[in-house]
């Protein structure tokens, strides 16, 4: 089976370690993986985006027109991937900072508050991680066990003890993520 992620939104988002965890998580269950990552020179603030997938077969190019699930973390970016997803794809996205949803009727659409419940948690870093939990309950690609390798080895070993912070953040995002429309 093979998944064709994009994940996108501003610099600063964790978009791009998101994207790394997932790929490394990957790796652990012997999956082949690409991790393939756009941003511009300002980075912060700037946008981001990366490109994962994951396959039980060699992965041919990591160029992907067509996804089969986008998270999308700002206007601009859903403007932009929204219409790059498959029919039937999974779009999930966190509606703060939106000017308007997302329209398209064909496929399934999720919302995360991931910046509300960030903030909750008083650890508005933990964002990414809420968003990644979300990811992970609809779609569930890799297994938890393996996320958190992947995270052990994408941080810094100065990080480590924020691990079990960051394993909460992602149950969260299990917990609260929410089914908007299922494709008519």
């Amino acid at each position: 089976m093979t998944q064709e992620v994009i994940i996108a939104g501003f610099g600063g988002q964790g978009v791009l370690s998101m994207g790394k965890i997932l790929a490394y998580s990957g790796l652990m269950e012997d999956k082949e993986v690409s991790w393939f990552p756009s941003y511009g020179p300002e980075q912060r603030g700037g946008t981001a985006n990366v490109t994962v997938i994951l396959s039980d077969n060699a992965i041919s190019s990591p160029i992907v027109n067509e996804y089969d699930i986008a998270i999308i973390l700002n206007q601009p970016s859903l403007d932009k991937f929204e219409p790059h997803l498959k029919p039937g794809g999974i779009l999930i996205y966190d509606p703060s900072g939106f000017q308007h949803p997302p329209t398209r009727k064909d496929i399934y659409i999720y919302k995360i508050e991931a910046i509300d419940t960030a903030t909750l948690m008083q650890n508005t870093k933990a964002f990414n991680m809420i968003v990644l939990g979300g990811l992970l309950k609809v779609s569930p690609m890799v297994q938890l066990d393996n996320v958190m390798l992947g995270l052990k080895k994408s941080l810094p070993e100065r990080h480590h003890k924020l691990l079990p912070m960051n394993e909460q953040a992602i149950l969260k995002g299990m917990e609260i993520i929410q089914e908007v429309q299922k494709p008519s």
